[in-house]
């Protein structure tokens, strides 16, 4: 039986295509850069850079393609925003993601630069895991019922107001027809996020921890101009409908912090259990707790 969700894997080995994603900006990203081709040339493997990287000397390696198509294993180097972006192009072919860290967090990152080489070298010998996480998808549906636009996050969905600051009531149902409802609130929006986004935005919202390995979403109203609407867990099989109770305008669905559309008057958003499924690379000896407390102070 294959493993579920939040469940851990054999990488296989042997890659030969590696495709790098970077923040653009990151003083040392050149250099790091440099060292991922000198292990590749070493061992034979091709290395494609994400176009908007692609600057002066690094010209001279490959395109990575927009879908990631084409690669083996995809490097991230930079922060969770970085490795969210590396995910966004691996996760529909089912690439693994190795996130390198060269931010300030790093809480889905798995190895730093000190230790670059050796996590490349354990995943191309089949020494890493695969961490296996769910995802979410939004189906914008318009007033007259006419399907929209389809996002999905790992981390997660969050409807909020664009533009300046404003207070917008939603109401939120359950069930494949949205025959049950759970309520409404007023305040600046909700995120719906995944257990591996409850460690994220939700978290700073005051949403609750969520270990991996469980079968469920968080739904987290942000800032609600009431204290008998608090976050909430819902099990992933269950579909989650949000509308803005007034014919509200701005109204905008965001993915990870990376993707987002406009809502128009009358639209309604549909949120379940998504297409896809990301393997993030890791390594024998980590553990979700031990990061939680290295990297966010948990329980320290």
């Amino acid at each position: 039986m294959p493993p579920g969700e939040g469940q851990l894997a054999s990488l296989p080995g042997g890659f030969k295509r590696i495709g790098v994603v970077g923040r653009d900006g990151t003083e040392e990203l050149p250099g790091v850069i440099e060292r991922v081709r000198r292990f590749a040339e070493a061992h034979g493997i091709d290395v494609f850079l994400e176009e908007s990287i692609r600057k002066g000397d690094l010209r001279s390696f490959g395109s990575l393609p927009e879908s990631g198509e084409g690669v083996d294993l995809i490097l991230t180097l930079g922060g969770d925003g970085t490795l969210l972006r590396g995910v966004r192009r691996g996760a529909p072919d089912a690439i693994p993601v190795l996130g390198v860290n060269l931010g300030r967090l790093g809480f889905l990152t798995s190895a730093g630069l000190p230790t670059l080489e050796s996590a490349l070298e354990q995943a191309l010998q089949g020494a890493a895991l695969l961490d296996l996480r769910f995802t979410l998808e939004g189906r914008v549906v318009h007033g007259d019922g006419k399907p929209g636009a389809r996002l999905w996050a790992l981390n997660d969905l969050v409807l909020h107001k664009e533009g300046v600051a404003r207070v917008v009531r939603l109401r939120l149902r359950i069930g494949n027809d949205a025959e049950e409802e759970i309520g409404s609130f007023s305040g600046d929006g909700v995120i719906v996020a995944t257990p591996t986004g409850s460690t994220a935005y939700s978290l700073s919202a005051g949403g609750p921890i969520i270990v991996p390995t469980m079968d469920c979403v968080v739904v987290t109203p942000i800032c609600p101009h009431t204290m008998a609407m608090r976050p909430f867990v819902l099990p992933d099989h269950m579909l989650l409908t949000v509308q803005a109770v007034d014919r509200s305008e701005d109204l905008v669905i965001t993915a990870d912090g990376q993707v987002s559309c406009t809502l128009e008057p009358g639209d309604h958003v549909v949120m379940e259990k998504g297409p896809h499924r990301v393997s993030l690379v890791r390594f024998p000896g980590q553990t979700y707790f031990d990061t939680l407390s290295r990297v966010l102070n948990w329980a320290v």
